[in-house]
């Protein structure tokens, strides 16, 4: 009698242990700043800014590692017809600005496209091998309507299409319906009228559950005070989003914009123009 107690106590107990249960997945995310676009006005990023504030802005991708995946969510640009009309400075290739992580392209598993413009979907085809996520109606509204007349696609371009188009015929592009889990533990979230149906990435981390929001917020100013994207369809669309960022992520800083240069000094630089989000 006295054996079969001890021996419930003993798997009762270990029922308990934390190491019983399956663990969360966990993934480390990077920043990685391949470009600057220098004195862009800062009220086109934030409405009703003062018109007279300039900002040297970033230009950005996230390395998402963990789990067997080795992820980017947005791809860069690389392409000059794309970016004619800016000034680029400090340029690096996209696929060479991973490889300060010791990162190949062709190790690159998964892209997750937060929206269609030009600075974030150019460089897909830089990653041959990378699965490609993208909004259902994003992908839909870009590669017909937007097209045709009355149709808007102002900084997207139809050799990025193109790219998405042929993924699809190699069994490659993904078209999320909607908010859900596409890679374990990782989520994307219909985000606002940025483009017709952006989106945005949660991943779970060491340090908690890390937003990056792309262009669903431009700069930390657009969350700190509140304030819409200055390039959107909807800006009520744009803060819904912001206000569900705040409770998906394990707290505000957490939530990573899209082009604040801010973000490669609030966290730890790890190697040339790369910091460690988590």
């Amino acid at each position: 009698m006295t054996q079969r107690i001890t021996r419930f106590v003993l798997i009762s107990t270990f029922c308990f242990l934390p190491s019983a249960f399956p663990q969360a997945p966990k993934y480390e995310v990077y920043a990685v700043r391949y470009a600057t676009i220098p004195a862009f006005p800062v009220a086109d990023l934030v409405q009703g800014a003062d018109k007279t504030l300039k900002l040297d802005i970033a230009m950005m991708v996230w390395l998402v590692r963990g789990n067997g995946h080795t992820i980017l969510v947005d791809s860069g640009f690389y392409r000059p017809q794309v970016y004619k009309g800016f000034t680029v400075k400090d340029f690096v290739r996209p696929d060479e600005a991973v490889a300060r992580l010791g990162v190949k392209p062709d190790e690159i598993t998964d892209v997750i496209i937060t929206h269609s413009h030009w600075d974030h979907a150019d460089g897909a085809d830089l990653f041959p091998k990378a699965q490609i996520w993208i909004q259902k109606d994003e992908y839909a509204y870009y590669t017909a309507d937007a097209w045709q007349p009355g149709g808007k696609h102002g900084g997207v371009y139809y050799e990025d299409m193109n790219v998405f188009l042929k993924a699809n015929t190699e069994g490659r592009l993904h078209l999320v319906d909607g908010d859900r889990e596409i890679l374990p533990g990782i989520n994307v979230y219909i985000g606002g009228k940025h483009t017709w149906q952006s989106q945005y990435a949660s991943v779970p981390t060491r340090s908690g559950t890390v937003v990056l929001a792309s262009d669903n917020m431009y700069l930390y100013l657009n969350l700190e005070k509140h304030l819409p994207i200055a390039q959107t369809f909807d800006k009520e669309s744009n803060l819904r989003a912001q206000d569900r960022m705040k409770t998906i992520a394990s707290r505000p800083e957490l939530i990573v914009p899209g082009h604040d240069p801010a973000v490669m000094t609030r966290f730890p630089k790890v190697a040339d123009r790369v910091v460690r989000i988590d």
